[in-house]
């Protein structure tokens, strides 16, 4: 095996290990209400999660230079998530909780770079205080959550079933946000509420 396929094997294996290490408990419980929040996008606009209360809510933390992050972006398959549930009413907030100076914050320019070139379509909201992330208890990227109609959180965890970077796994794996949206759509029960995320650690301050 060549050295730098092993030691990106190496390195991967110390991020899976990492984040399953910090994620035993939840800050939000599955069923209890979902903490309000107001947060400024990259563009300047405010949003206030009250304000989309009795619509679906799907938040997704984000570091865009996470390669698990990137394993959804890159083929485009988080911005087709993201503009199906658009055209289902569903409401998609994308929060990146990078602290300044870390991994993942970028000046306002780059953002707009990064955004226009994988034509992003949620809003990307700024948590640079980590304050939001840490009430939530989001510790990885990308970290998933599912708010139902009547703001209660349905759904929190992993976005999908198979743990890797590769996004040749994504088609074969189960899409655990699609299943929770799709369900609270038919009016059903959501079957997995609660999975272990799996992604690389949120750059708190």
């Amino acid at each position: 095996m060549a050295l730098t396929k092993l030691k990106r094997i190496v390195v991967a294996s110390m991020v899976v290990g990492a984040f399953h290490a910090g994620v035993a408990t939840a800050a939000v419980e599955t069923g209890a209400a979902a903490p309000d929040f107001t947060l400024t996008d990259v563009q300047g606009n405010k949003h206030t999660l009250h304000d989309h209360l009795g619509s679906i809510i799907v938040l997704e933390w984000t570091n865009y230079d996470c390669p698990f992050v990137r394993k959804f972006y890159n083929p485009g398959v988080m911005q087709a998530m993201q503009s199906e549930m658009a055209e289902n009413g569903v409401v998609w907030l994308t929060i990146c909780s990078s602290a300044p100076g870390t991994q993942g914050n970028f000046t306002q320019e780059v953002w707009k770079q990064r955004i226009e070139a994988w034509n992003v379509v949620a809003p990307v909201l700024l948590d640079e205080s980590g304050d939001v992330g840490r009430t939530y208890g989001a510790r990885v990227t990308p970290h998933m959550y599912v708010i139902d109609s009547e703001g209660r959180i349905a759904y929190q965890g992993a976005i999908d079933s198979i743990r890797s970077v590769n996004p040749d796994d994504i088609e074969k794996a189960d899409n655990y946000v699609k299943a929770a949206v799709h369900a609270l759509l038919a009016g059903e029960d959501v079957e997995n509420t609660h999975t272990t995320p799996y992604g690389c650690t949120v750059k708190y301050e």
